[in-house]
């Protein structure tokens, strides 16, 4: 459990506001989630509400399977980030900022989240940024010196975006395989879809084989046609001895 005492405004809020619910002010706009936290405010915002906060700290909030996540580039300025595991969405690190329940507990060999006991990648220690400030609150005094100060924190360049991450976005932890390009993960899936197109083409040749091998068959009708326009001979009896 969190101990607000020991925690800045903006950080309690962040790790505790719900983000991506429907902005009450702007109910009948379109995309309005709240999916923007405003640190001088301590208030999660819609897109139609950034006109009072321009000028103020904003962090684009994004969620993946229903869980928030943000930036690790965003977060990094804000305090420590180090052993947080982070993930590869859109060409960006992104790491969790709670913890997500798990089925069953499972502890076997390999590294662990040292508050969920989640398992993770080495050498990652904390899997989202809620475990690691519960982590220094129980065995540190205070978080003061893993705080960075921040005067100036934009969205991001690329312009506002629904924070969402479709279907088709790959979300690949960082310590993967990276390609020759530097992004991570991006090389395997286009690999795989190289091997997919190829093993495609091997089955439509090898269906294309076969068809041309098969015998080619008249239609039945054709068939049991000339079997009933066919005249009837005079038959042969055997011989009798």
């Amino acid at each position: 459990m969190l101990f607000s005492s020991h925690l800045p405004r903006w950080l309690q809020v962040l790790l505790t506001e719900k983000f991506f619910n429907a902005c009450i002010i702007h109910e009948d706009a379109r995309k309005n989630e709240k999916n923007i936290y405003c640190l001088d405010c301590c208030i999660s915002i819609c897109p139609h509400c950034l006109s009072p906060h321009s000028s103020h700290r904003l962090l684009q909030i994004r969620r993946y399977v229903y869980h928030d996540v943000i930036r690790l580039d965003d977060a990094t300025k804000l305090m420590d980030c180090a052993f947080v595991q982070s993930y590869i969405t859109n060409s960006a690190k992104v790491i969790f900022i709670n913890q997500r329940p798990q089925t069953r507990q499972f502890r076997g060999s390999g590294n662990f989240c040292s508050t969920c006991d989640r398992s993770l990648q080495d050498p990652y220690l904390f899997c989202s940024l809620s475990c690691k400030v519960n982590y220094l609150l129980r065995t540190e005094d205070g978080l003061s010196k893993f705080l960075f100060e921040c005067n100036f924190l934009p969205l991001p360049e690329a312009g506002l975006d629904d924070g969402l991450v479709t279907p088709d976005s790959v979300l690949e932890p960082s310590g993967s395989t990276k390609t020759s390009s530097g992004s991570g993960g991006y090389g395997e899936v286009w690999c795989r879809a190289l091997a997919c197109t190829a093993t495609t083409e091997i089955v439509r040749k090898k269906r294309s084989s076969l068809k041309a091998c098969r015998p080619t068959c008249a239609p039945v009708s054709e068939v049991s046609g000339s079997l009933m326009n066919r005249r009837k001979k005079t038959p042969h009896r055997a011989p009798l001895y």
